[in-house]
């Protein structure tokens, strides 16, 4: 079964339901693991790494995600950048970046995603902060 492109970077984990049932039909011993892989329609390089997960953890529950790439940010960055911007709204995100490079390395994506995180908003020409409507 393959499995489209698209797919492979919103895979879930599988249950804990269907890791029980392909570890049972495994260790009856009658199927091999290719024919198990083929019967549950999963990989038999995944059933290896759940058989020596069982081996090596005492556990067949799903792995936590590993957590992603740190943002360039920091805290202490992030409140410069807020005061930087309170003072100067006009700035580009180059400038905003060629500003902060003696302490961050960071691209301009990054720069846009601190102040995103910071609730800040480019409008017209310059940056305020995003008004947030609640409801009534």
């Amino acid at each position: 079964m393959r499995v489209p492109i698209s797919d492979i970077f919103f895979m879930k984990a599988y249950s804990i339901d269907l890791r029980e049932r392909v570890l049972a039909v495994c260790d009856s011993g009658q199927n091999t693991i290719r024919h198990v892989a083929h019967q549950f329609k999963v990989s038999t390089r995944w059933i290896y790494k759940l058989k020596q997960q069982r081996q090596q953890q005492g556990t067949i529950s799903p792995r936590g995600h590993g957590g992603g790439r740190r943002p360039a940010f920091c805290e202490k960055d992030l409140e410069a950048l807020d005061k930087h911007l309170s003072n100067h709204p006009d700035a580009t995100l180059q400038e905003i970046k060629e500003s902060f490079s003696s302490t961050v390395k960071c691209s301009i994506q990054a720069v846009a995603n601190a102040l995103k995180r910071l609730d800040w908003r480019y409008k017209k020409n310059c940056y305020v902060r995003v008004s947030k409507t609640e409801k009534m």
